[in-house]
């Protein structure tokens, strides 16, 4: 197989942390002894095979309680893009928070809502941070939790609740999609197969290769070492190797995080307008 699919499939695999082999809740009994988690959470980042899942699991009634959690960030645009199709004429969706238009899917789609909404979140971090927030505001059961996110941010979500969860749970991740890619005889980049919603290849590219230094523990990442964002992840060699391959035949592709999204960015804007 070529290096370069392979590197590929081997960021995709290892960003997308995934606990059930299947979203049944045959697989929540044999991993948390009870057929429901107390809490589903769907995070805004992701594409819209995320929502089909969360209609499929409130369908199959898979947690007592379902939360979407999603405000504005470097995803939002793509995500409205994505929704037209299954918007009316009527719908007015410029100022939709993430989480917002994943409810409007859902209930134009699927005929099915969440329980609940958080729609200030702009990053990874405070998607967690403010989920909790929101758990404690509304005294939220939350002794299971099952976290859905984009598979390109699915590992850094876990390791962000692993930092910032102050109370016992038991955490289960199931990310929104599963890709692999192929290249054809000419050189093309493909994936294997058809995923609602699914970034074009450069932006999957650029969401992989994005991870990998903010995941790995060290100064110059989100870890302990680092910014501390998250808890300690060490990233395997393959997957660091997988990079540096990525990074020799895309040298423009890692994805430097938008200031406009930071934490301390948004409270001196919301700081402003108070």
């Amino acid at each position: 197989m070529n290096k370069t699919v392979e590197a590929i499939n081997c960021l995709a695999n290892y960003c997308a942390l995934k606990n059930l082999s299947a979203l049944t809740s045959t697989q929540i009994q044999a991993k948390i002894g009870q057929k429901q988690v107390d809490l589903f959470v769907l995070f805004g980042g992701s594409i819209l095979a995320g929502g089909d899942l969360l209609a499929q699991a409130i369908q199959d009634n898979l947690a007592k309680k379902y939360v979407i959690v999603g405000g504005h960030g470097h995803t939002t645009e793509a995500l409205k893009e994505q929704m037209q199709p299954w918007l009316s004429q009527n719908e007015q969706v410029m100022t939709f928070s993430e989480a917002e238009l994943f409810q409007l899917y859902l209930k134009n789609r699927y005929q099915v809502a969440a329980d609940y909404l958080e729609t200030k979140s702009t990053n990874c971090g405070n998607n967690i941070t403010f989920l909790l927030r929101l758990i404690q505001e509304n005294n939220l059961k939350a002794e299971s939790i099952l976290l859905m996110q984009d598979a390109t941010m699915q590992r850094r979500m876990a390791a962000v609740m692993q930092k910032e969860c102050d109370f016992p749970t038991r955490m289960l991740n199931f990310p929104a999609y599963e890709a692999q890619v192929k290249m054809d005889d000419f050189g093309h980049l493909s994936y294997t197969s058809e995923i609602p919603g699914m970034w074009s290849m450069a932006r999957f590219i650029e969401l992989l290769m994005g991870e990998i230094p903010r995941l790995h523990d060290t100064p110059t990442g989100y870890g302990p070492l680092g910014k501390n964002y998250l808890a300690h992840v060490a990233v395997p060699l393959e997957v660091r190797q997988a990079f540096a391959t990525l990074e020799e035949r895309f040298p423009q592709a890692v994805r430097v995080a938008n200031p406009q999204f930071h934490s301390d960015y948004v409270q001196e804007k919301n700081d402003e307008t108070r």
